[in-house]
């Protein structure tokens, strides 16, 4: 692992987060779960949100297996997930931002 937020990986944080629970449930195309398995690997960040989700679903099967779903925690589970999303998406725009400010420097640095 390289231990960065996915910079080696093609598919971009927020589209594995939108596929972690298919890809969980075992779901997911094949082509899709090497895509997801790639990312995985590089990026530490979607692999602790992996673990959690992953944890969360089995806690939720062991204690609530025949128990009806609370009727908020679909709505506590959704949320959790747009904000995972969202933070998501800011730490790649931002990563972008930084590339394209180092990269104006050195444009700025071998003009000079």
């Amino acid at each position: 692992m390289s231990g960065g937020h996915g910079e080696d990986s093609e598919t971009p944080c927020s589209e594995v987060l939108d596929k972690l629970y298919t890809y969980i449930d075992g779901e997911l195309e094949e082509d899709n779960c090497e895509q997801i398995r790639e990312h995985l690997d590089d990026c530490v960040p979607c692999l602790d949100e992996y673990g959690l989700e992953e944890a969360v679903k089995k806690l939720v099967a062991k204690h609530c297996g025949c128990d009806p779903v609370p009727l908020d925690l679909r709505d506590k589970v959704l949320g959790r997930l747009a904000r995972a999303r969202e933070e998501s998406l800011a730490r790649e725009v931002n990563a972008r931002e930084e590339n394209a400010d180092a990269e104006d420097l050195v444009r700025e640095a071998r003009s000079e």
